[in-house]
């Protein structure tokens, strides 16, 4: 399957039965153990983001893409923060939702600034880039392409986070244990931390901070990618 048809996939899935699969992950309601380590495991990646964020102590009016932003999980806190957040995602149910939520919070605020998209059709500069858990949509050839056109909008950083291809997970991804049945996801890749690493010096950026993030359903590996800045002579 190309890159178009994997599109299509993703873009069908999120706005139909994957979007009342994942609402119901992203939320707080009732779920089954599966989701809700699913659950777990995603606001284990978020929390440990805005941890690196909160640390670094300049998040207010910082202009930040979240690019895959679904219902608004990151988007949200980050605006509770006072940045700048323009948030986007390829399926506008998800978009739908986190405009409702941020509306309940907000009021008729613009931040998040939320709009349906897919990321290679985003444009405009930030200061940092965010990518959550959305190359697992993305083959190793396109996914090189997907990362370039992101660095090439942020203006210092870059962070992405991606399921990680060992030996160990692609084994559980190969006999059905990685995803809970293939009825309830979309097609999945895998990617090599020393390939993502490569194509982010590549594009001018130097790994500043990572973390894992390991559930028995839920595999993350999250790079935060700074510009490197050269020196004067």
């Amino acid at each position: 399957m190309d890159l178009v048809d994997d599109k299509a996939v993703v873009k069908e899935y999120f706005n139909n039965t994957g979007f009342e699969r994942w609402q119901r992950i992203y939320g707080d309601g009732e779920v089954n153990k599966v989701q809700l380590d699913i659950r777990t495991g995603h606001q284990q990646t978020v929390d440990t983001l805005l941890e690196w964020l909160d640390a670094d102590r300049n998040l207010a009016g910082l202009s930040i893409c979240d690019a895959g932003c679904g219902t608004g999980v990151l988007s949200i806190p980050l605006a509770e923060r006072k940045a700048i957040v323009n948030a986007s995602d390829i399926s506008e149910k998800m978009v739908g939702e986190g405009k409702e939520i941020a509306a309940k919070l907000f009021g008729n605020n613009d931040n998040p600034n939320f709009s349906v998209s897919d990321l290679e059709s985003l444009t405009g500069s930030y200061h940092t880039v965010i990518c959550l858990d959305v190359l697992i949509h993305y083959p190793q050839a396109k996914a090189a392409e997907m990362i370039s056109h992101l660095a090439s909008m942020a203006q210092s950083r870059l962070i992405i986070s991606f399921a990680p291809k060992t030996p160990c997970f692609s084994l559980l991804k190969k006999i059905g244990s990685f995803f809970p049945g293939a009825s309830k996801a979309t097609r999945s890749y895998l990617h090599k931390e020393a390939d993502i690493v490569k194509i982010l010096e590549a594009q001018g950026f130097t790994i500043n901070r990572k973390a894992t993030t390991k559930t028995r359903f839920y595999f993350s590996w999250m790079l935060e990618a700074v510009k490197v800045v050269e020196s004067l002579p």
